[in-house]
């Protein structure tokens, strides 16, 4: 399995579209951006490299992760962490599309993102699941995951918050 994580391209319209839909369903946001599939993609580069970011947001990379071609996920990987980023989100966003799961693409996804992140001097990564999320709470662990706490999130949840050193 050789998974990458790359920038989406005008052929990875369909196949995001459709994960989005079957995201839908678990309340995983999968694009983050409404519009046409240009407008899209134009969004994405621009949050990455850091123009017109909108508020409540912060500098981030949302990228496919594909295998041989085919997008199996995506990552957002934030360059810093805001407040709710700090207490919830994390550095790094990440789902696998259900017919992909089991596969250990998840934890290929989030050693890349953490490898990422390494390169641009962060020196732990901030990764956080719902507290009932227990394959997302073994992927954090397979890759070096370290739990802080448990916090209360938005929607009556609870968060697990994990700490991975990038050393």
């Amino acid at each position: 399995m050789v998974l990458t994580l790359r920038f989406p391209e005008p052929a990875d319209e369909v196949a995001c579209r459709h994960l989005h839909e079957q995201l839908a369903a678990d309340g995983f946001e999968f694009l983050q951006v409404d519009g046409s599939w240009e407008q899209i993609c134009a969004a994405v580069r621009r949050e990455h490299e850091g123009i017109d970011i909108a508020p409540g947001r912060v500098r981030s990379s949302w990228l496919v992760a594909a295998v041989d071609g085919e997008v199996v996920g995506r990552v957002s990987i934030r360059h810093a962490l805001n407040e709710f980023l700090l207490n919830e989100g994390g550095h790094v966003g990440y789902a696998v599309a259900p017919a992909y799961r089991r596969r250990g693409y998840a934890t290929e996804i989030l050693r890349l993102a953490v490898a990422d992140l390494a390169a641009r001097g962060v020196e732990r990564v901030l990764v956080t699941c719902d507290d009932t999320n227990v394959a997302s709470a073994g992927v954090i662990e397979k890759v070096g995951g370290v739990l802080e706490d448990i916090r209360p999130g938005r929607n009556h949840t609870l968060k697990r918050r994990y700490w991975v050193p990038t050393t």
